[in-house]
């Protein structure tokens, strides 16, 4: 009663509020014709002034750079979504969109759209918002930069990382002396030419190579850390490179920019014995607090700012200010991590592909219209691959690494990626860099990081290819693996596998496996979620008696991953578990667009769905089971479900099952022949089920039952309510061969 009233007195009040405003409205009119065009002519209809209005908003400075950057969002988005899905970074199908959205794809297919969406006037706000989006990028890979990983591998990353610089870079200055006469000559002289050619031949894109080295698992072994050593090396040695190049560039001679590189030694000094100490004590502050306060975040981007703005003043770019900055920031991981969450998703996802398609606008492909370009663009390819090769492989082969870690690391320090366009971009705008060996460059940088998923592959499967043997177990005791997503659900497998290999699991090879889905994950936060993930497993593991091997995985291919995983280290049994949704698709499948969305996003799922637990299973050759957690306690009876002769397997995988617990034996078929007396073994707690019982009446009293993957495809096609009566339950897959 009381909101009703309320309505009334809401309505009456809108009312009052229309009627003294159409008075106002009417007694306003008398004025109409005092000023110069006061009222409107009446010629133009209200549709025609709606269109007006709306052709003129359109193409407001606004409005048309918001249209730009949801262009440009949409676009990264599907084309990183693209290449990730092919098993490359995503940055590479970041650089393409950008290129797709530039003159050469879509300035060919639709001339049209193209000069309205990217109007040459419009750019200017483009470009600016993409810079501030580097300085911000630059400063989380400062911040990323551990300099106590180059510290720990001082002599072997000095070795490799400037070997990778200098070969490349004399190899760099080689070919702008062949190529200057087409390239150079009209736009800059010779030095400032070359050193920007070396310079673009010789760097390492540092996230990228963390990137991938991340997604393959590498990163806590000996090479994958001595490769972000090196990258991490050499990104501070090619920094302070291209500064100096800047300066000689800005000031045409290597005499005249002297004073401009005597002020930026000065200024590297004074940031890391000045500043880095006093934001040091800021750190340790910090680390009695429990929130980042604004006032401090406020400061850090003042920080950020100033530094950007020397360097750009002092003539060496701002972006080099903006990486220093980073890189004397508190070493403190925490504080790290929480300023570099604060900025790299902006950075990352909005600034950054204004940049990449900005460097899009500028590769028109077309300009490489002759065999003679193309050419020079294969030359420069391969004076690059060469370079990096020889250098990075060669020096680390030097320094005590293996053949294959070598050729690897030299491979990873092929990655151009990001880097590159940046240095690239500076080149070209200040005039040294013209517009086709714009296009070479960034073609190179594309090839050079687009190979180094598939050789790394490639090194691997040569390599590994001697040592693969026939699937063996480690002194006839078994190999256990399992994957887990949820920390709570870490110690309840080692319970179930306990359960499952009863005295023999002390003996055994146990390996505990948690995967983060997403290869963007920071690698400063991924640190952190490693040892959350263990944080329960690791005392239950103690409790046992069990000696686990523990690992943790970044990936966007979980599936392939795990079955690689499973076949390269020759496991006997897999154990990863599913979510409440998965038994629920079967018990409430989804209709009409629920159904249509839910096949369509099925890869896009954190969680294992139901196609991704199809191939598991159809494409693990070790036995594998997958876990279903109905609220699983105490677990004193047990029952195992089989369908036929095929399942016999499992008995062996199972027998030591009734040393701790009941166990009762089914068929779905009834009475099978292959459950015989035999199979119930010497303990009396092994025992047949009665076949003329119904399997839902032998479940009652259960807390866990073992199912046989054929068991469960019947059952799904034939006895689908039988899976209201299920506890928690296993499904298994024998191991193929033993079939």
């Amino acid at each position: 009663m009381k909101a009703k009233r309320n309505y009334i007195i809401y309505g009456l009040m809108l009312a009052a509020f229309a009627a003294l405003l159409l008075w106002i409205v009417h007694l306003g009119h008398a004025y109409d014709g005092l000023g110069p065009g006061a009222a409107p002519s009446g010629e133009d209809s209200p549709v025609g002034l709606l269109y007006d209005t709306l052709t003129i908003n359109l193409k407001h400075p606004l409005s048309l750079l918001l249209l730009q950057v949801i262009a440009i969002l949409i676009t990264v988005r599907i084309f990183s979504y693209l290449f990730k899905y092919l098993g490359q970074p995503g940055v590479i199908g970041e650089i393409v969109a950008g290129i797709v959205l530039g003159p050469s794809v879509l300035g060919h297919l639709s001339p049209e759209t193209f000069a309205f969406l990217f109007d040459p006037d419009s750019l200017v706000p483009l470009n600016i918002i993409s810079q501030i989006g580097l300085v911000l990028f630059m400063f989380v890979i400062g911040m990323e930069l551990d300099l106590g990983v180059i510290r720990r591998k001082a002599s072997e990353t000095l070795v490799i990382s400037h070997a990778s610089i200098i070969v490349p870079f004399l190899m760099g200055m080689g070919l702008a002396y062949v190529v200057y006469p087409e390239f150079g000559a009209r736009h800059a002289s010779f030095v400032p030419f070359a050193l920007f050619v070396a310079i673009s031949v010789s760097i390492t894109a540092f996230p990228v190579l963390a990137r991938i080295v991340q997604e393959r698992n590498l990163s806590k072994t000996p090479m994958g850390m001595l490769a972000i050593a090196s990258a991490a090396n050499n990104d501070v040695t090619a920094w302070c490179l291209l500064a100096a190049v800047i300066a000689v560039a800005r000031a045409g001679s290597v005499t005249s920019a002297f004073f401009t590189i005597v002020l930026t030694a000065l200024y590297i000094l004074f940031m890391f014995y000045l500043v880095k100490p006093f934001l040091r004590k800021i750190g340790e502050f910090y680390n009695k607090q429990e929130t980042v306060s604004k006032t401090l975040v406020a400061f850090i981007f003042l920080v950020l700012i100033i530094s950007s703005y020397i360097t750009e003043i002092l003539g060496i770019h701002a972006l080099f200010g903006a990486f220093l900055a980073g890189v004397v920031m508190p070493a403190n991981l925490s504080f790290r991590r929480v300023m570099t969450e604060k900025i790299e998703d902006v950075a990352l996802v909005l600034f950054l592909p204004l940049f990449f398609v900005f460097t899009g606008l500028r590769t028109e492909i077309g300009l490489l219209n002759t065999p003679h370009l193309w050419g020079i663009c294969a030359l420069f390819i391969v004076v690059s691959i060469a370079g990096k090769m020889i250098g990075a492989t060669f020096s680390a082969r030097l320094v005590g690494e293996s053949w294959k870690d070598s050729l690897s690391i030299g491979v990873l320090m092929n990655t151009r990626g990001l880097m590159e366009l940046i240095v690239l971009n500076i080149g070209y705008e200040m005039g040294i860099i013209p517009s086709s060996l714009f296009v070479i460059f960034v073609i190179m940088a594309l090839f050079t990081t687009f190979m180094a998923t598939p050789l790394l592959a490639l090194i691997e499967k040569i390599a590994g290819y001697k040592s693969r043997k026939v699937r063996p177990t480690r002194n006839g005791h078994p190999r256990i693996l399992i994957s887990f997503a949820n920390p709570e659900s870490g110690p309840l497998f080692l319970k179930l596998v306990r359960l499952l290999y009863g005295r023999v699991l002390k003996d055994a090879k146990v390996t505990a496996i948690h995967y983060t889905i997403g290869t963007e994950t920071n690698p400063l936060n991924a640190s952190d979620y490693s040892k959350e993930s263990f944080s329960l497993l690791e005392p239950e593991a103690k409790r046992l008696g069990l000696r686990v091997d523990m690992r943790y995985r970044v990936t966007d291919h979980y599936t392939e991953d795990l079955c690689a995983l499973a076949d390269d280290e020759h496991y006997d049994f897999v154990l990863t578990g599913v979510g409440p949704a998965f038994l629920r698709s079967y018990l409430d499948p989804p209709r009409r667009l629920n159904a249509l969305l839910s096949k369509g996003g099925k890869w896009l799922s954190p969680g294992l769905t139901q196609d991704k637990i199809r191939v598991l299973f159809q494409n693990m050759h070790s036995a594998f089971g997958v876990f279903v957690n109905r609220d699983i306690d105490s677990v004193t009876d047990a029952g195992v479900i089989l369908r036929d002769e095929r399942d016999r397997s499992l008995l062996s995988l199972v027998g030591s099952m009734s040393d701790r617990l009941r166990v009762e034996l089914s068929s779905v078929n009834g009475d099978s022949p292959f459950l015989d007396k035999d199979s119930a073994g010497k303990s009396g707690r092994f025992t047949i089920g009665d076949p003329q019982e119904p399997l839902a009446a032998r479940l009652k009293g259960k807390q866990l039952v073992l199912i046989s993957y054929s068991a469960w495809q019947y059952i799904l096609r034939n006895e689908r309510a039988l899976l209201h009566a299920l506890p928690s339950f296993i499904i298994v897959k024998p191991q193929e061969g033993d079939r």
